[in-house]
């Protein structure tokens, strides 16, 4: 997080203001001393211009370093505080057109969805569970098997339904996680 705040040659207090939060929080976030919480981590990256992913190294490797094959056992993943999304990248890093992982929510996470700053294509197919997908006004009630094409400035919502936790692959393009 620094390395990029840097890069932009913002500081901290500059970083506080993009975000409405504290330079002394981001500066505790910046030495791994506190972790921010899933909506500290998207005002963050949103004000740093990158993807959630772009603060896992592995997900940004050095151009022609590229290995095809992502291992199960290898997926970068991203638990996002207090730890009722877990999302683990499918494609081997995000300097690509294209993005694919899956997500798994929790009941309690509540809306976990983002509206993108930049237009986006994404198709999401629902593994298990229930979700709801809100695109503008409209409300979509998915089960296991279904899946909804979103244009990302549509997206309003996506939430667990019900008592069980939900799984969905998602690809999108170009990379916004």
């Amino acid at each position: 997080m620094r390395e990029r705040r840097k890069e932009l040659g913002l500081s901290l207090e500059e970083l506080a203001a993009r975000t409405d939060l504290s330079a002394s929080f981001l500066s505790l976030v910046e030495r791994n001393i506190n972790n921010p919480s899933l909506d500290s981590l998207y005002r963050i990256a949103e004000a740093l211009e990158v993807p959630q992913f772009y603060f896992s190294v592995d997900a940004y490797p050095a151009v022609g370093a590229q290995n095809p094959v992502v291992r199960r056992t290898e997926r970068i993943q991203i638990t996002f505080p207090p730890g009722d999304v877990t999302s683990e990248l499918l494609v081997p890093n995000l300097r690509n057109r294209l993005e694919v992982f899956i997500s798994r929510v929790k009941a309690a996470a509540g809306n976990v969805a983002r509206t993108p700053k930049m237009a986006s294509e994404e198709c999401l197919y629902v593994m298990e569970g229930r979700l709801r997908i809100v695109l503008h006004e409209q409300e979509y009630l998915l089960e296991a098997g279904d899946s909804i094409y979103i244009q990302g400035f549509a997206l309003r919502e996506i939430s667990a339904v019900g008592e069980e936790e939900a799984v969905f692959l998602s690809a999108i393009t170009p990379p916004i996680f």
